[in-house]
């Protein structure tokens, strides 16, 4: 039965306690092929497998991530007690030991080991190859990870159609209850219940969940979800945007695959539908949208959502669902998102209400989108070198100053400086340069930079010379120079950036040298160019 070593599906390089990449597979499932013959001869069968491993290692704990179904035949067995001990130690979830060649049997020691530390061991009979576990394994991985998403895709639609009732915010917690099997509460910045759905849970889970929203809070900067244990369920506490301190509770008998980004969902929906009952002051920022939304210029309606200061951040990357984005918005605690049709993301605006659905995915719904036209297609916009350019794929948000922005897991984020209301073009034009700087650095998030020491010079002074100084030069060949000097002179970054051949940026900043008669390669010079950039007249919006 054993084969040496078997072709396997690649391991992804992580740490043991990284996020497998498909759902969990509880042993029972492979207990039950009966083409497998597995027999189950200690411990518990209803612990997850993340993934599976052979070796014939005398000890395996130097090759272990944890979570693995451990596959051996005993070939350097010697000490079982010792053996065991190291895989439970390293995480393993399981052991399988396959008979013949080395062993006609499973040895007793090994069973008896297996019992003391609580580890499943399974026995693989000669007929079934180590391969076949493997790849049945695998299988139920893959139905798994394709059961989770259609799952989450039509809990989405779920919530979507509940935001749309004429009750809509005790709707979506009860699409929410439902959908996860529980219980779903939305708390007050006090602490008191103010609407819930769903079965009733034990008073000790009710307040345990109650104690656990107050963990979160209205603070600044505070955590955006919390979760643990009470009363023999799992609870989770999901902060709300708009910083009003109202909080999301939802208590199960259990946590399973896509229940946190359902959730997230409904955070968004519930952030959207709670803000018009807050305060007349969001009812008049909504009506500023729709003003926006109807063709009117953003100065006209800059007064009426608010003096700000505000950031504007843009972001692309995320896992490629629909409500990608939505989720973005929710850990940043803002509802005001646009996503490029290119994302494949929903708005979160796009679901808060009736009616919902007649808008397109293209619609901008934060403060300032009212810029860019919503009627235009996906990859018509501007190239690279054009100022203010939005690439394709990207998700605009739009933030109170005094809300944190973080760093955000599989996305890249670009934050501009706080503007107001009026001046939102030019935030936009920043949070867009700096996720350009963000990806061509590889960083995570970017924020845009003062001017230091350069808001020390008149500011007139400052644009009249550098008109002078960069007068030679056409505006293609003054934005490249500027991504190069504000990435040290890397020819390759700055193409990145650019989005130009490497060959194209290198004959573009010779151009430059050649026109200002400058050496490009003397930091007086480059220090003196910068300046001039950052002091010409519509510095600030350009891309």
């Amino acid at each position: 039965m054993y084969e040496g070593s078997m072709p396997m599906p690649p391991t992804p390089p992580a740490e043991p306690s990284s996020t497998p990449p498909a759902p969990p597979v509880p042993l029972a499932a492979l207990l039950d092929r009966p083409d497998l013959g597995l027999r189950l001869l200690a411990g518990p069968e209803d612990v997850p497998l993340h993934w599976v491993h052979t070796s014939e290692m005398a000890d395996p704990y130097p090759y272990l991530l944890g979570g693995e179904l451990l596959m051996t035949a005993g070939v350097q067995l010697t000490d079982p007690a010792h053996y065991v001990e190291r895989v439970v130690e390293a995480g393993a979830a399981a052991l399988a030991f396959g008979v013949t060649p080395v062993y006609d049997t499973v040895p007793r020691e090994l069973v008896a080991a297996c019992e003391r530390h609580g580890l499943p061991l399974v026995e693989v009979p000669p007929r079934t190859p180590f391969t076949a576990v493997a790849r049945a394994l695998w299988r139920l991985m893959a139905e798994a990870r394709l059961h989770e998403l259609r799952r989450v895709t039509e809990a989405q639609q779920s919530l979507a159609a509940a935001a749309a009732r004429p009750a809509p915010v005790p709707a979506v917690l009860g699409a929410l209850a439902s959908r996860l099997g529980g219980r779903a509460v939305l708390f007050g910045a006090d602490g008191t219940e103010s609407a819930a759905a769903g079965r009733e849970v034990p008073a000790e889970a009710a307040r345990a969940l109650r104690d656990l929203a107050g963990v979160l809070g209205p603070r600044p900067g505070g955590p955006a979800s919390a979760s643990g244990d009470g009363g023999g369920l799992r609870l989770a506490a999901y902060a709300l945007g708009g910083g009003e301190g109202l909080t999301l509770g939802v208590a199960t008998e259990r946590r399973g695959p896509g229940d946190h980004t359902i959730a997230g969902v409904a955070v968004v929906l519930l952030s959207l539908l709670t803000a018009p009952h807050r305060g007349a002051d969001v009812t008049v920022r909504d009506g500023a949208l729709v003003r926006l939304l109807l063709g009117a210029p953003p100065a006209e309606v800059a007064d009426a959502l608010g003096p700000g200061p505000w950031t504007v951040v843009h972001a692309r990357g995320g896992d490629g669902t629909p409500f990608a984005a939505a989720s973005l918005a929710a850990a940043l605690g803002t509802p005001l998102v646009a996503a490029d049709v290119a994302t494949g993301a929903t708005p979160a605006t796009a679901t808060a209400g009736p009616g919902a659905g007649a808008t397109p995915a293209t619609t901008p719904t934060g403060p300032g989108a009212g810029a860019t036209p919503a009627t235009t297609p996906a990859g018509s916009g501007p190239g690279p070198d054009t100022p203010g350019a939005v690439h394709p794929g990207t998700v605009r948000l739009l933030l109170p100053s005094s809300a944190p922005v973080t760093a955000q897991q599989g996305w890249t984020l670009g934050a501009s400086a706080p503007v107001a209301a009026s001046e939102l073009a030019a935030g936009d034009a920043q949070a867009a340069r700096a996720l350009r700087r963000a990806e061509a650095s590889r960083a995570a998030l970017v924020r845009h930079r003062a001017n230091g020491f350069a808001s020390l010079v008149d500011r007139d002074e400052a644009a009249a010379y550098a008109r002078d100084v960069l007068a030679p030069l056409t505006e293609p060949l003054v934005e490249t120079l500027r991504a190069w000097l504000s990435l040290h002179g890397s020819w390759d970054r700055t193409a990145m950036a650019t989005g130009l051949h490497r060959n194209t940026v290198r004959q573009r900043i010779a151009r430059c040298a050649a026109l200002l008669y400058r050496d490009l390669d003397d930091p007086d010079v480059r220090m003196e160019l910068w300046f001039a950039l950052h002091s010409a007249p519509n510095a600030g919006q350009r891309g």
